[in-house]
Formats: structure tokens, C-alpha cells, sequence
């Protein structure tokens, strides 16, 4: 896996690639900009790119828009986006284009290690890795005449996992059932949310931007 890191912050972005490094991973660039990750992507054609929210010059959403035109560049490119807050907007706005190979995490995720590895090879394989929190704290505001007010809370509880990235096997270890429970949730899911089999999306993909889209309308 070939991985350009862009961070601002020296001492994160060395920290991140000798880790990333030491679990065998080829770091071919690290960068402080946008204009130096663009170029780096350009230059390395990277399995990922990891990128930081906050960029210079203004520190606010650089590292979205970057992650925007990078993939507007290489469609097939996996991009890892990481935050030190929970920006809910941010994370919706990644993901409307289409959530395969597209992760979003708060950066105290890389602390823990396995979990972080696991989402970064998750995203590298065409997947989705969206932080537990954001997933969280989507689901906590209040909505009124929402498609999701149709779910149970176990169904609530099954797309909140998909919407991280999970695949069925570790939704059932996740909420201690069986996969074949999971299958008859994520069906019931569709139906209640209006996906039709014979519809031209992935509908797993459909339901989470739907959820996404759903929980950041004005409460």
C-alpha cells in the first residue's frame, strides 16, 4: 500500500508515517500544504492519501477541498480524511460524491492502532471508515418527518455500524447476533427507506447517504 500524508503539523505527520512504516506500509510522501499534497498525489500515483482537515493557508477546510480535487484528479484514489474535532459538515460534504475508499476520523483514532490500521486498509480497499463519534453524534439531533424515524432502534443501531464502514460479519460481532439477523435488518432497512432492489446503486452505499443526509437537515 503506497501512502501520501499531508499534515501540517511536523511532528503528527512524522509521527504518522514512522508509524505507518513500522507496520510495514510504504509512506512514498509526506507533505505540509494542499499545493505540496497535490503534488505529491500527482507525482506518486499513492494507493492513499491521508489528509489533514485543517491546512494552511486559513486552517479551516483545506484538507476537504484538497481531498474534493484529489479525487476529482484520480477517482480511483482512497483518501483518509482526519480531524482533531467532530465537524459534521465536513464529513457529509466528503461523502455526497459517493462514500467508496473514503474514510473520516478524529485524529486521536491513530492512538489506537489496530483500530486505525483497520479503517486505513478498510478505505484502501474501496470501503468506508467513519469515526464512531461523528456516527454519534449525527444520531443524537432531532429530527421531525425524517425517513429514519421508521427504523427500530436495532435498525438504528445496524446503520449507524454500515455508516462507519462495517460489513455484516462485523455489524453481528459488533451488536452480538447472528449475520443472518443482520441480513433481515439491513432488508427491512431498505424497504423502510424506500430502496428498491431494482434500483441502479448499491443500495448499502444508498441507505448511508441517505441516513447522512437525513441527520444534518436543520432540526
Amino acid at each position: 500500500m503506497r501512502i501520501v500524508i499531508a499534515e501540517d503539523d511536523l511532528l503528527l505527520r512524522e509521527g504518522l508515517a514512522l508509524l505507518l512504516r513500522a507496520e510495514g506500509l510504504d509512506v512514498v510522501a509526506t507533505a505540509g500544504t494542499p499545493d505540496e499534497a497535490l503534488a505529491a498525489i500527482d507525482e506518486h500515483k499513492p494507493d492513499v492519501a491521508i489528509l489533514d482537515v485543517r491546512m494552511p493557508p486559513t486552517h479551516t477546510d483545506e484538507g476537504i477541498v484538497t481531498a474534493v480535487e484529489a479525487r476529482r484528479r484520480r477517482p480511483d484514489l482512497a483518501v483518509l480524511v482526519l480531524s482533531a474535532y467532530v465537524e459534521q459538515s465536513f464529513a457529509t460534504e466528503l461523502l455526497t460524491g459517493g462514500v467508496s475508499g473514503l474514510g473520516y476520523l478524529l485524529k486521536e483514532r491513530v492512538g489506537r492502532v489496530e483500530e486505525f490500521l483497520d479503517a486505513l486498509r478498510r478505505v484502501a480497499d474501496g470501503g468506508t471508515a467513519i469515526d464512531p463519534e461523528v456516527v454519534a453524534q449525527l444520531f443524537t439531533r432531532s429530527h421531525q418527518d425524517t425517513r429514519l424515524d421508521r427504523l427500530s432502534p436495532r435498525e438504528r443501531d445496524v446503520l449507524a455500524l454500515m455508516a462507519e464502514g462495517l460489513g455484516n460479519t462485523a455489524v453481528a460481532e459488533r451488536l452480538v447476533v447472528t449475520e443472518g439477523a443482520v441480513h433481515k435488518h439491513i432488508r427491512s432497512i431498505f424497504a423502510k427507506l424506500d430502496l428498491s432492489p431494482t434500483d441502479r446503486v448499491d443500495r448499502r452505499v444508498a441507505a448511508v447517504l441517505r441516513y447522512l443526509e437525513d441527520l444534518r437537515r436543520p432540526g
